[in-house]
């Protein structure tokens, strides 16, 4: 198949690295003479037809620019569209057949697509329609099975962790507690690692569910030992034994419609109500999100970005640029979201975060 035109589209959440792939696609196609669009705001471009042409001049200078420079949209889904003027959250329309006329009017070889797992699960519909798609996997939650790391999910721990080495002077000069709240719907990979990084105390994360009493009894038992602070570590999908969840809102329409977030709010308030120690909440949402990628994000993007295009070429499509044991490899797109990839509850980062001190809140483990 002789490849003269693709597009490349950036969906789902933003994150740090996501400038890096649109460059390292761009270049490798430029170089072989492949023309590139770029459709903004993840698939809701293809829905619209609009698109940028991308040159070597669009792509210049961007390596370590956060963002992306196409935009970015979790929530145009074109099976299930609710954008006005063509949907609305109560009456969602199936644009699946503009996007495949899209697709065939601007004569498009190919698609990359990067995103995680809902802009891979809308991939693999259009790959079952028959459009030639290769995919980037991207979330700062790196919960993508079938890859051993996502892009973005370096950048989102750094700057956890640093949060949390921030956190600790503050928390000692007080004699507080302070619970940070990290990114992590379902899985508790930014939790856990910026825990064991930054020396948390207590860690919570979605696959280990937590009980108040197992919490305040590990912050009182530190006061006893004479650790005047102490640091919980929660991700946003932490929840309690009766299965309960801190949830904002619910957004209409959205691949994932339940908004997550307040478990540092309400964790300080009952660590306080029971303790009578000064507890103090510290939500880093979109920071986590925002800035500029680490040189490890930037170094993987760069890989993904090359190794899918070079797939495009060689006529892979149905699957997924993947690393594994730092090699590039390629998975079928239906294999890497069979499943969500998440914490082992009796995997050995648990096992090294228990033998170190460290509680996870629960009367299951530890």
């Amino acid at each position: 198949m002789s490849i003269h035109k693709i597009g490349i589209l950036t969906a789902g959440g933003d994150c740090p690295g996501l400038n890096a792939v649109v460059r390292a696609v761009s270049k490798n196609a430029l170089g072989h003479g492949i023309e590139v669009l770029g459709f903004k705001n993840g698939f809701d471009g293809l829905v619209r037809n609009e698109f940028i042409n991308i040159t070597d001049e669009t792509v210049s200078n961007i390596l370590t620019q956060g963002g992306t420079i196409l935009g970015s949209s979790n929530i145009a889904n074109p099976f299930k569209y609710t954008l006005p003027p063509f949907g609305t959250p109560q009456d969602p329309k199936d644009l699946s057949s503009v996007v495949m006329h899209n697709f065939k009017e601007n004569q498009l070889d190919a698609l990359i697509t990067v995103g995680g797992d809902g802009t891979l699960h809308m991939s693999q519909q259009f790959v079952d329609l028959g459009m030639p798609i290769v995919a980037v996997p991207k979330t700062i939650d790196n919960d993508l099975c079938s890859t051993d790391q996502t892009f973005g999910f370096d950048s989102a721990l750094a700057i956890a962790t640093e949060a949390i080495d921030r956190l600790h002077t503050t928390a000692q000069s007080h004699h507080r507690v302070m619970i940070v709240e990290t990114m992590g719907r379902y899985a508790g990979w930014i939790a856990l690692r910026s825990a064991i990084a930054g020396g948390g105390d207590i860690v919570l994360v979605p696959e280990i569910p937590y009980n108040d009493e197992v919490i305040v009894n590990h912050i009182l038992e530190r006061r006893r030992k004479g650790k005047t602070f102490s640091i919980v570590v929660a991700a946003e999908g932490a929840k309690n034994e009766a299965g309960e969840q801190a949830v904002t809102r619910t957004v209409a329409g959205s691949t994932d419609p339940i908004r997550l977030g307040g478990i540092a709010y309400k964790l300080s308030q009952m660590i306080e109500d029971k303790t009578g120690i000064e507890s103090r909440a510290c939500v880093l949402g979109h920071t986590q999100r925002g800035g500029t990628p680490t040189a490890f994000d930037r170094w993987l993007s760069t890989l993904y970005g090359a190794k899918a295009m070079d797939m495009i070429l060689e006529g892979k499509f149905g699957y997924m640029a993947s690393l594994h044991a730092f090699k590039m490899e390629e998975v079928k797109i239906a294999d890497a979201i069979a499943q969500l990839k998440r914490v082992d509850p009796q995997g050995p980062e648990v096992k090294a975060a228990l033998e170190v001190g460290m509680s996870f809140g629960s009367t299951q483990i530890g």
